[in-house]
């Protein structure tokens, strides 16, 4: 059987990078996108929507498997209101599908004076906003069950 998964954040490097590696090892592929446009993977499914669209999230994720959150807000500007709510968005949809919520990880959570090589059991006790929002969004999904 086919699994599905939506990536959120397919037309950037990360997302991009996990989308292709997902149909290569036999996925079938979703891409949540705000604006369609020639030139798109033709091998991705291109879902126009936002990820702030928790309505727009959720269509797309119907029947998924696993949602992949690698998206980030438009100019990478305006964190601390716009990635919580994005975030929400790809919890709410993971859970109403039974799906596994995939965050790729980063550095932001570290602190790269206490932890100059970040190990997995290394703290997140990061010195910079962004780091802190990225742990609050690693608790977050944690908390929903929904990283399992």
């Amino acid at each position: 059987m086919e699994k599905t998964a939506l990536v959120l954040g397919a037309t950037g490097g990360v997302g991009g990078e996990t989308a292709r590696a997902l149909v290569r090892h036999g996925w079938k592929v979703r891409g949540l996108v705000r604006n369609t446009r020639p030139g798109l993977d033709a091998v991705i499914e291109w879902i126009e929507g936002d990820a702030m669209d928790a309505a727009a999230v959720s269509g797309a994720a119907q029947g998924v498997a696993a949602i992949v959150h690698a998206v980030n807000p438009p100019g990478y500007r305006d964190w601390a209101r716009l990635v919580p709510a994005m975030l929400a968005n790809s919890i709410a949809a993971a859970r109403a599908n039974d799906a596994r919520l995939v965050l790729p990880g980063t550095i932001y959570n570290y602190d790269p004076v206490a932890t100059p090589v970040a190990q997995a059991d290394s703290p997140q006790d990061s010195a910079t906003r962004k780091g802190r929002i990225r742990v609050e969004m690693e608790r977050s999904i944690e908390a929903s069950g929904s990283a399992r």
